[in-house]
């Protein structure tokens, strides 16, 4: 059964020493959330968990305690585990979290209560919460600052060997489970269903061998190899898709279950074994946006920044949006690379959508610019377009961007790269720990959240 809250008790009375602990900001931030909009969000999301959990079963973890658990995860950057441990260990913590003298949910429990929680539920909470900014005269709207960034999906750098070596080792395991299921229903399960696993692995160090000789009867050897393995890799896709077909006509929810995990995985595998043989066996460049650089998050993207310390990264682009006063007001998850000028018009709508005008300042980088978006900016109201042209200008350009206000939002907007480089060291924004793009946007959306709702604290700390 859902709960809503644990009867309160007053910690501090009982232990008057805490009082003296409480930080200033985390009492402010406290405040922020004993917001009856911010519950009902999230507890909309809890609700059909189960049909009867609000009515009947183990009386669950409160959505209060959950909505404050998952903010001080996200707030320090810590994992499940480490929550559960901290927030245990501490009174402070208990108190802020609403747990007082019950007893703290374990990480897997958190874990499966946090991904009940929708994108667009955090969506939602993200305008509260900036509503809540506005509220607290932290922002006005008067500038808008926008940049992108790459977040990393949990993956090794990709190499075509490795992809074909985890495509066999993931479709072997899966006919291994077929051939448990399809036991005494098929006597040619056994052969059918042979997995290739050993020889793939040992064809994969092989290559990674030749890669560290140079010549050509090395590079014979390393080309043969992946043969060998695009070969061994078809002939698991192809026993794959059999034992599918088994799997459905035996129709138990066991063999539906390993049929689903085979036709999942399948498709990639295949993608996989077409790109390495156009590049590796054909010769032939293969576009970045057509390649999959992982069987467990495809929908990461080879991503070029031009970082000295990491020319190529592999995750999803987000952009976000930034007000004065530090209050980050939209995220996106976006699929592949597209190109940064395509960003401004949706960033612009959206703030005029949440304060009701546009910003009197907005400021990008280089890549923000083209003619339509100064125009779009101009049309929606904007006074001053900070958005550098790249390339050759001419004078009169060169004029325009001379000018201090100009130059002065330019300068403000460099700030978004800090707020960046903080956002990824404390809350872990660098690389996301989730899996696809609904724990991509839960993972971004929680980290901007938590954010924002610590820069309120902040704020009114300092004018107490």
């Amino acid at each position: 059964m859902l709960r809503d809250r644990y009867a309160p008790v007053d910690l501090f009375a009982q232990v008057p020493q805490l009082q003296r602990c409480l930080d200033p900001v985390l009492a402010h931030l406290d405040a922020l959330l004993d917001d009856d909009t911010l519950f009902q969000h999230l507890k909309a999301d809890l609700s059909p968990r189960y049909p009867q959990t609000l009515h009947t079963g183990r009386p669950s973890t409160p959505v209060e305690a959950i909505l404050r658990l998952l903010v001080v995860k996200h707030l320090h950057g810590w994992s499940y585990e480490q929550t559960a441990h901290f927030v245990a260990d501490s009174l402070v913590l208990r108190h802020f979290c609403r747990l007082y003298w019950q007893p703290v949910p374990d990480d897997t429990t958190l874990i499966r209560w946090a991904n009940l929680i929708q994108p667009a539920t955090l969506h939602a909470l993200l305008d509260h919460v900036v509503e809540l900014a506005r509220q607290h005269k932290v922002t006005r709207g008067r500038k808008l600052r926008i940049d992108g960034t790459v977040v990393e999906t949990n993956i090794r750098p990709p190499t075509d060997s490795t992809l074909l070596g985890d495509g066999v080792r993931v479709l072997g395991r899966a006919l291994r489970a077929a051939r448990q299921v399809l036991r005494g229903t098929s006597q040619a399960a056994g052969t059918l269903l042979r997995d290739r696993t050993r020889s793939a692995r040992r064809l994969v160090k092989r290559i990674f061998e030749t890669t560290r000789q140079r010549g050509a009867d090395a590079d014979h050897l390393r080309r043969a190899t992946y043969e060998r393995l695009v070969q061994i890799s078809t002939a698991t896709v192809r026993q794959a898709t059999q034992a599918a077909t088994r799997l459905r006509e035996q129709g138990s929810r066991a063999a539906r279950r390993v049929a689903e995990q085979i036709e999942q995985v399948v498709p990639r595998v295949q993608a996989v074994i077409q790109q390495t043989t156009r590049r590796v066996l054909r010769g032939e460049q293969v576009p970045a946006r057509e390649k999959l650089v992982s069987l467990f998050e495809p929908e990461s993207a080879i991503i070029c920044k031009g970082k000295p310390h990491k020319p190529v990264e592999y995750g999803r682009m987000v952009w976000l949006g930034e007000v004065e006063g530090g209050i980050i007001t939209d995220y996106e998850v976006l699929t592949g690379n597209p190109p940064d000028s395509d960003q401004v018009q949706p960033r612009l709508a959206r703030h005029q959508r949440l304060f009701g005008h546009a910003p009197k300042l907005l400021a990008g980088d280089r890549g923000c610019w083209s003619l339509e978006n100064e125009a779009a900016a101009a049309a929606a109201g904007v006074e001053q377009i900070c958005l550098p042209q790249p390339g050759a200008k001419t004078a009169e350009r060169k004029a325009y961007e001379g000018q201090g206000w100009f130059k002065r939002g330019c300068n403000w907007r460099a700030g978004i790269e800090g707020r960046i480089h903080g956002l990824k060291v404390r809350q872990k924004l660098d690389r996301c720990l989730d899996h696809g793009t609904v724990g991509m946007e839960r993972w971004v959306g929680w980290g901007v959240i938590s954010h924002d709702l610590w820069q309120i604290a902040q704020a009114t700390a300092k004018r107490a």
